[in-house]
This record gives C-alpha cells, structure tokens and sequence, in this order.
C-alpha cells in the first residue's frame, strides 16, 4: 500500500517505534507535573539513560540489564533534582536546566570508550501468525516489548490518575500542596517519588534510543527529544491519554521525513530533518491561541517550591 511513493504500512509501523522514546519521557514528566514540578532536566535524564543503558548492555550482552540500567541511571538524575528542589529549595527553572547540561556533559565523558560499538539486538515480540496478517500483522505485531510497554504505561498512568487515591493525592498536591499539607498528606514526599517515576522513564526512553532506534552510543543522541517531551506534556494539557496522541504526531512526523529522504523526493535534508520540530512548536502556538481564554489546564502549583513552615 503506496501513497506518493511512500509505503503507508511502513510508515505507521516505524511511527510507534518513533514515538516511544518521547512517549515513556512525556509520560514520566506527566506524573512530575502532576505533582506540581517542573522538571526541565528531562533531555539530561534521557542521555544518562541513553549512555548508561548502552553500556550496560554491551557489558553484560543483556538489552534487558540495560534498559534497567537506563531507568536506573534517569531515576537516579531525576533524585538529584528532588533533592535540590524539594529539600534545598533551588529554583526548579534554573536547576532544571542546569541539570540537562550536567548530563550532556557527564554522559560525553563517559560514553567515549563506546563509540563504534553495537549493542546486543533487542528481539522483537513472537506474535506467529498474528504478525502474518495483511495490514495489521505489520503494524501492530511486528514491535518489541519496550513499544506495548509504552502503551501499557500510558494506559496505566491514565487509570492511576483518574481511578485511584493515589493519583487523586498526587494531583492534589500539584494544585494545592497547602492544602494537601492542611490534609495531613507528605508533600514532599510525593514529589520525590513522583520525580524518581518520570526519572526514570525518561531513562528508559533514552535506553530505548541506543540500544533499538540508532543503535549505537553518539554523543548527545537524544538531539532535543526530552524538550520535545516537555512540549507534549503542554500539547495534551496534562492528560495521560493526549500525551500518547502527541507522541505519535510526532513520531510520525519522524518518520515521514525518514520516509520521503527515502523515497528520494528532491527536499533538502536540512529542511525535512527540522520539520518534527518545527510542527510541533507550530501545533503549540495553535494551542495556545485557541485556549488563551479558556480554563488553565496546567496544575495550579506547577513550579512553585513548598516549605512546610510557610
């Protein structure tokens, strides 16, 4: 099936294994948000697990070691925030920031001797016959595990915050951790465990970018993917269920410009290699002017610090 040169079943099949990194990073940054933090350190967290989990794997010969290790490692970044935010009361702008630069930089030093190298293959899901299907075999039975997890998480995460009083107390203290506090709930606590879970998928996401999507180490690989996740978090207006909408959108963005250098369709690759980047900053001016008058969808407490004393 061919539209213009392109193969639309390829297209929709590559789109989800283009998504997932971004989808595990804007899910993990929900659940942050959520929370009432903002963590702008995501794209530090992604390349820590990107490096971590690749080599891990290469070590051990073991892809699942490192994807663990990719958790692992973007857990432990996001802990440092925590620290620095919740504890010591930093500005979570600046620290934020401040923290992708320290994890370009660590992960550039320590990701040097594996340059070159490829990690151990990360087979896909045995489906039989259903990968056989016409249409639907391809792309929705051709995948690895990390793409259903991503699904799975999402899903999770939707029914967490929606059903459960853990997730009723979790946005509670992102639009009032006052009166969260008044309540008898641990603020602080919920904060940091919420910054450990989005630390960690966007560890896993960058795990996801060397060892299946390139797969290889290269500094700073992950080329803006953790902005973009903090974008989507914006685009879906903190609901679980947007965040998957938005990561596809991109991703398939991703890979129609993969698709149309493919095809050899006579745009400079300068231009096609921007164009995800661009619609989405596009989608979010759209936004933005459309919901200018309407209801903040943002959790009332995003970015601001608590003290228990105040």
């Amino acid at each position: 099936m061919t539209l213009g040169g392109i193969d639309i079943i390829v297209l929709t099949a590559t789109l989800m294994a283009a998504s997932t990194p971004v989808l595990l990073a804007a899910t993990g940054e929900l659940i942050a948000e959520k929370a009432g933090v903002l963590n702008l350190g995501v794209e530090g967290m992604m390349i820590m697990g990107a490096m971590a989990g690749f080599a891990v794997a290469v070590t051990t010969g073991s892809p699942v070691a490192g994807f663990l290790a990719g958790a692992v490692a973007g857990a432990l970044m996001a802990l440092l925030f925590a620290v620095l935010t919740q504890v010591l009361l930093s500005n979570q702008t600046a620290t934020g920031l401040a923290l992708t630069l320290f994890g370009l930089g660590l992960s550039a030093l320590f990701g040097k001797g594996y340059e070159g190298v490829r990690p151990p293959s990360t087979g896909k899901v045995p489906f039989g016959p259903l990968a056989d299907i016409p249409v639907i075999g391809p792309v929705l039975f051709s995948h690895d595990w990390v793409v259903y997890a991503s699904l799975i998480l999402v899903a999770v995460t939707w029914a967490f915050l929606r059903f459960t009083r853990a997730g009723l107390i979790l946005r509670a203290v992102g639009e009032s951790h006052d009166a969260a506090h008044a309540l008898g709930y641990r603020v602080i606590a919920v904060r940091i465990a919420a910054l450990a879970f989005g630390g960690a998928l966007a560890g896993l996401g960058g795990a996801y970018l060397s060892l299946v999507r390139v797969p290889q180490w290269t500094e700073g690989m992950t080329a803006g993917a953790g902005w973009i996740a903090l974008a989507i978090v914006v685009f879906a207006s903190w609901r679980a269920e947007r965040v998957l909408i938005g990561a596809y959108l991109f991703g398939g963005i991703t890979a129609l410009q993969l698709q149309l250098q493919a095809a050899g369709y006579a745009i400079p690759v300068h231009l096609l290699s921007m164009a995800p980047y661009v619609i989405t900053i596009v989608v979010l001016v759209i936004l933005s002017a459309i919901h200018r008058r309407g209801a903040q969808a943002a959790p009332a407490d995003l970015g601001r610090s608590f003290h228990a004393s105040a």
